[in-house]
């Protein structure tokens, strides 16, 4: 709704589902028989993946390999180096902070950025998912002038007895914990809407682990949803796949 309020009637703003209702297939079809003929797709993933992006994309190549009158395709590929993308996280931080205070690496505070992982085999086969984020962490890093030793990269979500890139987030949570850290800040950059992963694995599990490991005070720190941030970052992604349309 947010979101439709930036564009007004020229785009019709629809909410779609790789995974879950509204189907993406079905939205499109939709869509289609309402008359568009040009449709932008913005995958919430700001980091590539072939296991998350690529899927969206190739669900829509379905749709239109199946189609008798095509429509005209644009898609986001990513936006984890994204000038609002950054600010949103960066913001999210600093709101925390001005609460909080920042955490102190001196002190054996600790900030985790955790994204969700990808098996090891698909990063081996070529994915650019860990690189990509790195360079939000990087770019996040000097938005905020982090001191060396504060932030840390992990990944979470890892199921199954296949290797997962990491290091894993409730592992490094744990380390933590028993290494008697003070105060733990964490962010899951990669998740643009809070979730299962976000508010039960990160928020209850991850915190659980934390202070029953030894650790201090554990905060979670959203960033996406509704928030102004997240609109503006959702926004700028927008007027871009659609420029020349609108």
């Amino acid at each position: 709704e947010l979101l439709q309020q930036e564009f007004g009637e020229s785009v019709q703003v629809r909410i779609a589902m790789r995974y879950g209702q509204p189907a993406l297939r079905h939205v499109m079809d939709e869509l289609m028989e309402a008359g568009c003929r040009r449709i932008a797709l913005l995958p919430l993933y700001p980091q590539y993946a072939a296991s998350s992006a690529g899927t969206v994309v190739d669900e829509a190549a379905r749709f239109i390999l199946a189609s008798r009158n095509q429509p005209e395709l644009r898609t986001v590929r990513s936006f984890e180096t994204a000038p609002a993308y950054i600010e949103a996280l960066a913001t999210a931080l600093e709101k925390h902070w001005r609460v909080h205070g920042r955490p102190d690496p001196a002190a054996g505070e600790r900030l985790l950025l955790s994204f969700h992982s990808i098996p090891q085999a698909m990063h081996d086969a070529g994915d650019p998912y860990r690189a990509e984020c790195e360079r939000t962490v990087e770019l996040l890093s000097q938005r905020l002038n982090l001191p060396d030793g504060l932030a840390q990269l992990t990944f979470q979500s890892v199921f199954g007895p296949a290797a997962w890139i990491g290091p894993a987030t409730i592992d490094a949570v744990g380390e933590l914990g028993r290494a008697g850290c003070p105060r733990l800040d964490v962010i899951c950059p990669g998740f643009v809407s809070d979730c299962l992963e976000t508010l039960e694995e990160i928020n209850q599990l991850n915190r659980e682990t934390f202070t029953t490991a030894g650790g201090g005070t554990f905060h979670y720190i959203p960033w996406g949803n509704d928030s102004d941030g997240a609109i503006a970052t959702l926004a700028e992604q927008a007027r871009n796949v659609l420029a020349g349309w609108i």
